[in-house]
């Protein structure tokens, strides 16, 4: 197992969603038939697999080690930035959550904060995977020792087989397939 391929892999089905969410947005703004309810379903995926078993992998382990073996303005610098919009993403979901339950109460104003959370949370996830996938992976596979990034496969290896054990990865990758045939 290659643990950056796999992130990257992560980041393809992350990319999937954001392009659900976006196409929810949109039908949302047109008055289409929407189930607003499926937004939570959207904020669980977010936070148990992008956030949970994604960026979990990332922030302990993989930036973790190259704070640890790295110039210290890597760790300051481009490893602080990443941690910033992953707190960023995890702030819009909080605010989608709190929309959605002012539009379940009847606040049918909502909608927008519903509408602009999500949109800003794609652009943000959009362009951040964009910068680890062509800047930070591939520092990382160029910068760190072999036996750094063996460390690093190891670790990333035990988060899956636990992963696998609750079936997360299934769970979230047939959400996504049922919600690109409902809203794409």
């Amino acid at each position: 197992m290659d643990a950056i391929e796999l992130m990257i892999n992560e980041h393809k089905n992350i990319k999937k969603m954001l392009r659900v969410i976006r196409s929810m947005c949109i039908k949302a703004v047109t008055d289409d038939e929407i189930d607003y309810n499926d937004f939570y379903s959207v904020i669980d995926f977010v936070r148990n697999y992008a956030d949970k078993h994604h960026h979990a992998k990332e922030e302990t382990i993989l930036f973790k080690k190259m704070e640890q073996e790295l110039d210290e303005r890597i760790a300051k610098g481009p490893i602080a930035a990443m941690f910033v919009e992953h707190d960023q993403g995890r702030l819009y979901m909080s605010n989608l959550e709190a929309a959605l339950k002012k539009f379940n109460s009847g606040d049918k104003d909502s909608k927008v904060d519903i509408i602009a959370n999500s949109i800003c949370y794609t652009d943000l996830l959009n362009r951040h995977i964009d910068k680890e996938d062509t800047a930070i992976y591939s520092f990382a596979k160029r910068a760190l020792s072999k036996e750094a990034l063996e460390e690093v496969e190891k670790r990333c290896k035990e988060v899956e087989v636990s992963a696998e054990g609750e079936n997360r990865q299934e769970k979230y990758l047939s959400l996504i397939e049922k919600f690109e045939s409902k809203y794409l």
